[in-house]
Parts: C-alpha cells; structure tokens; sequence
C-alpha cells in the first residue's frame, strides 16, 4: 500500500492548524497519542495551549487545502514524513524543536544518509564559490551527502558540485515543497529532487517568508553530522546555522580567509567562538567519519528487520548465493559495484535501482560475505579468498 495514502487527513489538518507550530504539536501529540487524538481534542474542548484560532481551523479545516495536499502527495516522489514515523531521520529527532513532520520530494532514505552542512554567504566571491565547490566534490566522493538551502552563492555552489561529482546532495527549503526560491534555481531543483532530496516542513503552497529561514538553518544542522562555513559575513545567516549546530552538539568547522574580506568575518568569529579552523577536507573526514559509521549502523539496523523478512518471503524464489547474476537486479548492482567503495546513492544512479530495494540487496551480498560496507555509508566488493 502507498505510504501516503495511509497518511490520516487528521495529520494534514493539523500541519495547516494556526497557532500550532512544531513544538506545540509535539507536545499535544505526547498529551492525546497521536494525530486523531489531537484533533479530536481541539474540536471537542480546544487546548489552552493552541488557542481558539486552532480550535476554529480544526472544527472547520479548508477542504481545498486538504485536498491539494492530498493531490501533492499523489505525485511521484512525494512524500509526507511524520515525527511518530520510524523513518523519520534519527539525527534531527533528537533535535529540541524539530519538525513535526517534513515533506520530502525524493527518496525519503537519503535523509538517513551522513550528511554535512555546506553553507556560506549569498554574494560570494569567486574564491569562496571555487573552495564549496572543492570541498562538496570531496564530500560527495567520500560518500557524505552535502546538504545546503538551495540559497544563491555558496548553497547553490556546493548542491551543483556535489551532483556534478555523482553523489548526493539534500536542499532543506524555506518555502513549501513545491515552490523554488530563488527562481533562478527551479532547475537545480529539480536535479537535487531526481538524485537527491527536497525537504520542507511548510505545507505545499506556502511561499517564503523572512520567519521560515531560520527554521530552515535549524533542520540543515539538525540533519547534518557537521557544518561547515565557507564564507559568512558578521550578520550572516549561515551563521545561525553554525549556532544551531553548535547547540545541538554538532561539529561545527569554518574556512579561515583574509583579515580584510568583510566575508571571512563570520568564519573568523565562530573560529573564536570554538568551531574549528579548516584548510582541507581531510580534516573535515577525519573528524566526521566516526560519526558517519555509527550513522551507517543505525540505517543498517533499521533496514535489517524488513530486508531478512522480505528475503525469507522470497527464499525458495532466490537463486543460491553462488548464482546471484541469474538475478537481473542482482546482477546489475554486483556490475556496478567495484572495490573502491561508493555510496548507496552512486550505486542507485549507476544501477537505475531504487534506494530501498538496494539497501536490500546490499543487506543480502553482505550476509553471505560479497560486500562489505566502509565508513561513510559506503560499499565495496569484498576479494575473493
């Protein structure tokens, strides 16, 4: 059944309630126990904390808004991501005030992938746009997603480079999941949805609003292993994204730059603050690659459950180990598959296959000791003894 359509109107209803930001929900969410419980609450007494504008909207929601959601939904690659959802990203549930719930065009697993934040000025200089440009290249080769805002200047660099280089990257939108902003970027967006993933957690429809940007800082951070800052001036936005990740215990790294670059202030000030003094992107690895193992065993750990029943299900219809290539998938995934390791990602656009299916498959090759997984999220083919 279609995950979306299993999706009770009640949780639609609610993410449109006004006056019913993330935290409160979450909180009504722990006080009734799920989405129906909270909309039955409002309506019958409302809640002092929601207030009446939530009581009214819930006893009288817009059916039309309801339904273009739905109709949102309905489309290919879109998806609808609770907090109460066990695929909802690990790294940003433990956030204070996280999202209740988050829109995603793409496949909704690449959000459990180790990311790193690659964020900086929108006016870059050409300097600052050639070292993202640098260093999402070797993040993606690393096999770390880089995930940005979608923002002009340093954002849009770091996204481009890390397509260009095949791997992955994740834009967190501070507008709906169906509206671009800048306009400039519909296109990039459109590469970052088909290889990668859009994120909201604003309803389809919703246009930008100054208020929603820091709110989309703090889901950057919160999904990210580590930050890094490229350029930022004093008042930069890129800024209270470091902050964000510097309160939720995040790596926080920032590219030093000349004394008398209005644009290297930002960076100067977190490095005095605590983050840390970057030059190479092996340091930034260095730091992160521990953390994107662990990340690595908690997908593996998530996936393990449904790949073994589905294997199970299926075990009479699979071919012996020996003969996986009688397998077309499997055959295709061990031809994409070398001995340096790559991401599930890079193997998803080599293969054609979705990221699900080949998280199961890969699950099955390194049961039976064909693959093995590296840091990073990555997988090689394991020699011959």
């Amino acid at each position: 059944m279609d995950a979306n359509a299993a999706i009770p109107d009640a949780w639609l209803i609610l993410l449109r309630t006004p006056g019913l930001g993330p935290a409160r929900l979450r909180r009504l969410l722990d006080r009734h126990g799920d989405a129906a419980g909270v909309l039955d609450a409002l309506r019958r007494r409302g809640d002092e904390e929601a207030g009446e504008a939530a009581r009214a909207w819930a006893c009288a929601p817009d059916a039309g808004a309801i339904a273009a959601d739905r109709a949102w939904l309905a489309e290919p690659q879109h998806h609808l991501i609770t907090c109460t959802d066990p695929d909802f990203p690990p790294l940003l549930r433990t956030v204070p005030g996280a999202p209740a719930a988050l829109y995603i065009v793409g496949e909704p697993t690449r959000l459990w992938m180790p990311q790193v934040a690659v964020v900086g000025s929108r006016n870059a200089g050409a300097g600052g746009l050639a070292t993202a440009r640098s260093f999402a290249r070797a993040l993606a080769g690393a096999g770390f997603t880089v995930t940005s805002g979608l923002a002009e200047g340093i954002d849009g660099a770091a996204h481009a480079a890390a397509l260009d280089a095949g791997g992955c990257t994740i834009a967190v939108l501070g507008t709906g999941p169906d509206q671009v902003y800048p306009r400039q970027h519909r296109e990039l967006a459109a590469r970052i949805g088909a290889a990668g993933a859009l994120v909201s957690e604003f309803p389809p429809g919703t246009t930008g609003r100054p208020e929603h940007f820091p709110r989309r800082n703090r889901i950057i951070a919160g999904l990210s292993l580590g930050t890094l800052v490229v350029e930022a001036g004093i008042k930069s936005g890129s800024l209270i994204t470091a902050r964000y990740a510097m309160e939720q215990g995040r790596e926080v790294f920032a590219i030093p730059g000349s004394i008398h670059n209005p644009l290297a202030r930002g960076c100067h000030q977190l490095i005095r603050d605590g983050a840390k003094l970057t030059e190479t992107v092996e340091e930034l690895i260095g730091e992160l690659a521990p953390l994107a193992g662990e990340l690595g065993d908690h997908l593996r750990g998530r996936l393990a459950a449904a790949a073994l029943a589905a294997t199970a299900a299926t075990a009479t219809a699979q071919p012996a180990p020996q003969d996986r290539r009688a397998d077309p998938d499997y055959a295709t995934l061990l031809d994409a598959l070398g001995h340096d390791p790559v991401t599930i990602d890079v193997l998803a656009l080599r293969t054609g296959l979705p990221v699900p299916s080949l998280s199961s498959m890969l699950l099955v090759l390194e049961m039976e000791g064909t693959v093995g997984s590296e840091s990073g999220g990555r997988y090689a083919r394991r020699a011959a003894p």
